[in-house]
């Protein structure tokens, strides 16, 4: 059954950030600002529904001496998920179906580099250090497995530039519009480009298990 929940989880993670991708992609190039959005908000509450199961089944796999990482590794990946959760449904829910002062907007609104943005970057931040803390003890037998390792190590540095970039005003509610979705959008495909192989070396590490 573990093996199962890892290969499925991971599976499951691919497609979701590919279809988060493939989103945002159709959005700027059909001019699109609900798929763009709302496709995008939907695809990444299943990332988190993908990510954490997956990284249930690497603590199952993690040696006894390392077991306290992988809780901590699930520990952040449960605040990730909450965070991002409490982000997305809010545009979802509350922000789409309801009548909101300018002020209020300026709040819950992803797209204007305010508070849940921060919430946002901060969300994945945790994510981050979720792998990293994965990484640092993954037991490697052969090539790709290090390759895997490295990555999951390597992603924790993402935590620095989340955790940073908030607190230095790096976005601010005078990039919102067209020039804030660009840079998003680079960004955010780079993740994509990045994570999507982590998604099928975990499947790969899952199915020799």
């Amino acid at each position: 059954m573990n093996k199962k929940i890892g290969i499925y989880s991971s599976l499951f993670t691919f497609f979701a950030i590919l279809s988060f991708s493939i989103c945002m992609f159709l959005g700027i190039l059909l001019k699109n600002d609900f798929i763009f959005r709302h496709g995008s908000y939907l695809t990444s509450i299943f990332i988190a529904l993908g990510f954490i199961p997956m990284i249930c089944t690497y603590l199952v796999y993690t040696n006894i001496e390392y077991k306290s990482l992988g809780y901590i590794a699930l520990s952040f990946s449960i605040i990730y998920a909450l965070l991002i959760f409490i982000v997305y449904y809010t545009q979802l829910t509350t922000l789409r179906l309801s009548k909101l002062s300018e002020e209020i907007i300026g709040i819950l609104d992803y797209s204007k580099f305010g508070l849940f943005f921060n919430f946002n970057l901060l969300g994945y931040g945790f994510m981050s250090l979720s792998t990293f803390f994965i990484g640092i003890k993954f037991e490697t037998k052969n090539k790709q497995e290090k390759v895997l390792r490295y990555l999951l190590c390597i992603h924790g540095v993402f935590f620095i530039s989340c955790f940073i970039m908030p607190l230095l005003g790096v976005f601010n509610v005078n990039m919102a519009g067209k020039v804030g979705d660009i840079i998003g959008f680079i960004i955010l495909q780079f993740w994509c480009l990045y994570f999507m192989p982590i998604c099928v070396l975990s499947y790969k590490y899952f199915k020799n298990k």
